[in-house]
């Protein structure tokens, strides 16, 4: 297809990061444009079109936005992990509150919902303990861009992988670093080839390979431990733990002051991990069941909450498990994948009909989707909160309640 340019106008923020305008009449579709900002002329050269919609990468801003700041980092717009870094931290959250609105009012077809004011991060750079990185090399590997500096790891992050070096290798592309409570690193390599590599290892570093889903220890320990309000939790290798734990102790408050928690309550916890939720609420309510897929976050779980009596754990997915449940749980929370709740999944929580529901969400688009369809099988939305898991970059990250009707 040829190139097309156009010079148009943006009018507002969208959902990952891009910013929407319309091409010039007669045609006047919707155009997505990245790096861009509402109000701003830009120059525009179309890549990508169907008969509703196209997208654009960005040739020139022609009248910028009174807003518009220099980005801090040199990768920018290069690197594509982060979206927001020409736009000052309370626009980015601006931005954010009125995305996740228009996603519930124009996905989920719910009038004017609720949004409280997102809660921000109270670090905007080197929060995220946790870091991925390809390895290449420019000449066989053209689309992994080097980098020379990165502002959203913490500084120990930062100050570590700057020092790593690499010879040629077929073992491994790709590796991961996280920080513990204590900024020790582990480094962690993934690869399909279960040969480990040989490297030269420091004393208080951890290392493991992670093949086929096998954590093999080359140094140090299999897991760190973080904390969340002072509370340690064992994360292995191939856990999920939270990111930006900051905010994670925000979501935790904001659980236990919105729902109605006391001696009496049993809830259940879908996708409980390896229960940063699960700890603080094990103390709040009669009973606790979760339900976890993963046998590693299981095993964490396992030892994180081992001092309470009151809490079930079943290995198994969800769907699984909510068809033969002998009780219904007073309250049900859930914190599914980026991908949301699978639709047999949501069939069966209509089902079980709880009476209030919490859904932690890592991205609106499915949240609305999924709030669509409860509210459909007769929950009302209450509220929802916006959490800046990631400043700087387009992720939103939400707790929203809802009431069965």
């Amino acid at each position: 297809m040829t190139s097309e340019t156009y010079e148009i106008t943006l009018s507002k923020f969208i959902y990952g990061g891009e910013t929407m305008g319309r091409l010039p009449a007669p045609d006047n579709r919707a155009v997505f444009v990245p790096y861009a900002l509402p109000g701003e002329d830009a120059k525009i050269d179309l890549f990508f079109q169907k008969r509703g919609y196209a997208r654009a990468n960005l040739l020139e801003i022609l009248a910028p936005a009174p807003e518009r700041i220099k980005p801090k980092c040199a990768h920018f717009t290069a690197c594509k992990s982060c979206h927001y870094q020409h736009i000052p931290y309370e626009s980015q959250l601006r931005a954010k509150e009125e995305i996740l609105k228009d996603q519930l009012t124009r996905i989920g077809k719910i009038s004017d919902p609720l949004i409280n004011e997102i809660i921000p991060s109270p670090e905007i750079w080197h929060y995220r303990n946790q870091m991925d990185f390809q390895i290449g090399r420019s000449s066989s590997t053209p689309n992994i861009l080097e980098i020379t500096e990165c502002h959203i790891p913490t500084l120990a992050i930062n100050d570590f992988w700057q020092e790593l070096e690499f010879g040629e290798n077929n073992l491994f592309n790709r590796i991961t670093l996280r920080q513990d409570a204590a900024e020790k690193i582990m480094l962690i390599f993934h690869s399909e080839n279960p040969e480990t590599p040989e490297m030269t290892l420091e004393d208080d570093l951890s290392v493991v390979h992670v093949t086929a889903g096998e954590i093999i220890v080359m140094g140090g320990d299999d897991h760190i431990v973080t904390t969340l309000h002072n509370r340690p939790f064992r994360v292995l290798a191939t856990s999920f733990s939270h990111p930006n734990t900051t905010v994670a102790e925000k979501m935790i408050e904001h659980l236990l002051s919105a729902l109605r928690l006391d001696s009496n309550t049993t809830l259940l916890e879908l996708h409980s991990g390896i229960g940063s939720f699960s700890a603080f609420l094990a103390p709040k309510v009669g009973r606790l069941v979760c339900v976890e897929n993963s046998p590693t976050a299981c095993d964490d779980f396992s030892v994180n909450l081992n001092d309470f009596e009151n809490v079930e754990l079943y290995q198994a997915q969800a769907m699984d498990v909510l068809p033969n449940l002998d009780f219904i749980p007073n309250i049900l929370l859930v914190d599914p994948p980026v991908s949301g709740l699978g639709r047999h999944t949501l069939d069966r929580i209509l089902t079980l009909g709880s009476g209030t529901l919490a859904y932690v969400s890592r991205d609106p688009s499915t949240l609305a989707r999924d709030a669509a369809r409860l509210i459909k099988g007769g929950y009302r939305l209450d509220a929802v909160t916006p959490f800046d898991v990631a400043p700087q970059t387009a992720q939103i990250d939400s707790i929203s309640i809802f009431i069965k009707e």
